[in-house]
């Protein structure tokens, strides 16, 4: 006589096969520091000014790139000349970047507009 035995569950039929590990993403080391960047808009030019002083006083900071377009080019301007002259002396403009970026069409408009964008890097001596 046959001895009847219950069917095996999945698990113990085949041998249990190594889960496929997931890649590991290679962990990027800083080359090289990017300077802190900060975006000028609309506030007064003050904000712009202790924003600056802030991250220059953290102390791991060195660089730092205002970034503006359009009519906040000229506050960030003054925030540069503000910061450089009247509050860190040792800070100097280091690079000046000028360009423009072609926006898309206002509501109502329909065509593109251009817009001058202005880059400024600040750099502690």
């Amino acid at each position: 006589m046959a001895e009847e035995t219950a069917p095996k569950p999945e698990a113990e039929k085949a041998p249990a096969k190594p889960a496929a590990e997931a890649p590991k993403k290679p962990v990027a080391k800083p080359a090289e520091k990017n300077p802190e960047v900060i975006f000028i808009g609309n506030k007064p030019p003050m904000s712009y000014v202790m924003a600056v002083i802030t991250a220059m006083s953290s102390g791991n900071v060195s660089e730092i790139m205002l970034k503006a377009r359009g009519k906040a080019i000229t506050t960030a301007v003054d925030v540069a000349e503000i910061t450089t002259n009247r509050f860190i002396k040792d800070l100097k403009v280091t690079a000046i970047g000028i360009g423009t970026e072609e926006m898309p069409p206002r509501e109502g408009d329909n065509r593109s507009r251009m817009v001058s964008t202005m880059e400024i890097k600040l750099t502690k001596q």
